[in-house]
């Protein structure tokens, strides 16, 4: 380092050391042990020993480990019982893998915050860290497991100015809604200091291998020959990179911020032509990763589902447009950044496409902008979103009235622009009063989804020749986010309902349950919550085999939803119990309807009996309605789940309801006597 170098080290300590509640930089951000596994030497034989010590040195850690490879994400023919184990049938990137981002995620989900979201964070740096592990795989990088680590701590400067700062990273974010400044800008006023110099200190006081101390120094600006990360350019890049597509993705690592920085040079040190090839594989095994960190860790974050290949492309050829501007002349300069990166501002159509056409007109300076979407039933366009509104709400357009290039348009999915002088009776042209426009198609799935249409009618500009194909760039954008809308509601709606059944899961039962329990008490009356259980159902496993026991779940579901009423809620709770709740109902009702379906499927269990070994189906239901002494919906869940036992130690196959039971046996889920 030199001297100039070892100076701006020296100041950018004092700045931490001044902004932190301790003088020390020793912060306890990264337990000792995560250390000790990211310094593992690459020597293989060395490091199975090394890392089946470290990890057993952490009996919590070891369990967790355990807990995971025996699970049934790994298949493993035998349940592994030791570390050394562990490593030896995984491998030991693998198990560091695992252990590293154990230990991370568990010291952030303790913490609490207003503004900083500490899973969002933890999101982007596994994203960040998976992507880059997946690109530099690709590009036979030497070491892809130190560029993991590398992207898995590349951002740890906001986390040290969060959880250690006299001001912290929560305050900051309160801070920004006015600002236009770029982030590490704004973080120098704030703090006097930025977040990657931040983060450039600690990984030296921890001692941290040279690539993963120059990621979390330069992710943002690549550095030049003279600096001593120089050597260590192409791991920068690849995280830099993949920083980028996170943010693409909707998964930064604060939602406040803006587009990070890419430098051009990041084109010049990958091979972008061959990155562009394994676009949709990286994104897919980087998805894959991401899912099953969502289902280990427990996380709920919306699926964005990827902006896949298209998307990557379309940016990375802008990036190329600006970088190389030059060559295209003047216009090519335009910064229609806020145009590509709008319709990913959200997964709301009726938020992102306004939003879009909005960027859209500021960014070409435009004097209207409006999106027609297709109705294929009508065959026309609607206006569906202008910018600024028009008064015509209802402008519809038949399609097979249309000729010339608009139709063009259409049927060969290519943008136009259309001049009055060649196209007179346009109708467009007519209802506008515009000497020309320009229409662009906005594909979801390849198949048309609408036209972005965008004129000069008071300004009475000329389109200039390349304008099209900028505008081409933004359209691509826009259906993505179409299609990505589209797909993440119906993972949405997938989400709520339980895969063998399709009812609603314990997660959608729980979350109605506790909307319906937000109404005042007044309104609650009338509410009744059942437990349905299948009777001895472990002797249909047992006997028959588990597919009949999903078998007969999926029958007693059916049932369930032919006798229960529009309105009313019915889910699979778990295992093989249901639950369902009834609306404006009354003890005679809610009774006589339990009888119905006990009685429904005691019939249809003995039509069934010869597929299942003449084992009968009959179930148990215990009842509850709500009681003003219900002060949480998890109480009238329990009153309704007592009662099911009872039912089940009376002999099964009945009904029996919450007022039924003796005064004494009435307890609530927090022990104290309810409903007496």
């Amino acid at each position: 380092m030199t001297g100039a170098e070892s100076e701006e080290l020296d100041r950018i300590k004092m700045a931490a050391q001044a902004i932190l509640k301790s003088e020390s930089l020793n912060l306890q951000l990264m337990p000792a042990i995560a250390v000790k596994l990211v310094n593992l030497t690459r020597d293989e034989t060395v490091r199975l020993d090394a890392l089946a010590k470290i990890i057993e040195t952490d009996p919590a850690l070891a369990i967790k480990v355990l807990q995971t490879v025996n699970s049934a994400a790994y298949c493993l023919p035998n349940k592994v019982t030791s570390i050394r184990r562990a490593v030896h049938l995984l491998g030991t990137d693998e198990v560091r893998r695992l252990a590293l981002s154990m230990l991370l995620f568990s010291r952030m989900i303790r913490r609490e915050s207003k503004g900083f979201d500490f899973l969002f964070f933890w999101q982007h740096c596994l994203f960040v860290a998976e992507l880059s592990r997946q690109v530099a795989i690709a590009l036979n990088h030497a070491d892809p497991e130190m560029v993991y680590t590398a992207g898995l701590l590349h951002d740890i400067g906001k986390l040290a100015l969060e959880t250690h700062g006299k001001m912290t990273y929560s305050q900051f974010i309160a801070s920004l809604p006015d600002s236009e400044h770029p982030l590490l800008e704004e973080e120098r006023r704030f703090f006097g200091i930025t977040h990657d110099e931040m983060g450039w200190v600690l990984c030296r006081e921890w001692q941290l291998p040279a690539p993963i101390v120059a990621v979390a120094a330069c992710h943002h600006a690549l550095p030049d020959s003279g600096s001593p990360y120089y050597p260590c350019r192409t791991e920068i890049a690849i995280v830099a990179f993949a920083n980028y597509t996170a943010w693409l993705q909707g998964i930064s690592s604060i939602s406040h911020a803006g587009p990070p920085q890419l430098s051009p040079l990041v084109f010049e040190l990958l091979p972008i032509d061959v990155l562009e090839l394994e676009l949709e594989s990286l994104l897919l095994e980087t998805d894959k990763a991401m899912q099953a960190a969502r289902e280990f860790y427990s996380i709920a974050f919306p699926d964005v589902n990827s902006l896949r290949a298209r998307l990557l492309q379309a940016s990375i050829t802008m990036s190329r447009i600006h970088h190389h501007a030059g060559e295209f002349g003047s216009r090519s300069t335009r910064n229609i950044s806020a145009s590509l990166t709008a319709p990913h501002q959200s997964l709301d159509p009726a938020y992102f496409v306004p939003w879009t056409l909005e960027m859209i007109m500021q960014d070409f300076e435009f004097d209207r902008v409006i999106l027609f979407s297709v109705n294929p039933q009508r065959r026309s366009l609607a206006a569906a979103h202008a910018y600024p509104e028009i008064h015509e709400r209802a402008l519809e357009i038949d399609i097979g009235c249309l000729s010339g290039k608009l139709l063009d348009c259409l049927r060969e999915k290519k943008a136009v622009l259309i001049d009055a002088a060649l196209e007179p009776k346009n109708p467009l042209l007519q209802k506008f009063n515009t000497a020309e426009f320009i229409a662009v198609p906005v594909l979801r799935h390849r198949r048309l989804a609408g036209m972005i249409y965008a004129d000069y009618a008071i300004k009475q500009k000329s389109m200039a020749g390349r304008i099209l194909e900028e505008i081409v760039a933004v359209a691509e954008q826009l259906g993505i986010a179409l299609m990505n809308a589209k797909h993440y509601e119906m993972q949405r709606q997938q989400a709520q309902l339980d895969s063998l059944t399709q009812l609603y899961n314990r997660r959608m039962l729980e979350c109605s349950l506790s909307q319906i329990f937000q109404r005042p008490a007044y309104e609650l009356k009338g509410i009744a919550l059942g437990f349905v259980d299948i009777d001895h159902f472990k002797s249909f496993n047992d006997q028959c085999g588990h597919q009949k026991g999903d078998e007969i779940i999926r029958l007693v579901a059916d049932m369930l939803k032919r006798l229960t009423r529009p309105g009313d809620l019915i889910g699979r709770f778990g295992g093989e119990e249901f639950l369902f709740v009834l609306m404006n109902t009354d003890e005679d009702d809610v009774r006589a309807y339990a009888e119905r379906i006990r009685l429904e499927i005691e019939r249809r269990g003995e039509v069934l009996k010869p597929r299942f070994q003449q084992l009968g189906l009959t179930v148990s239901i215990g009842v509850a309605l709500y009681q003003s002494d219900f002060g949480h919906y998890t109480d009238l869940i329990e009153a309704a789940d007592q009662t099911m036992y009872r039912a089940k130690m009376a002999g099964r196959n009945r009904v029996i309801l919450f007022s039924d039971l003796p005064p004494g046996c009435k307890t609530s889920a927090l022990g104290r006597n309810i409903g007496n």
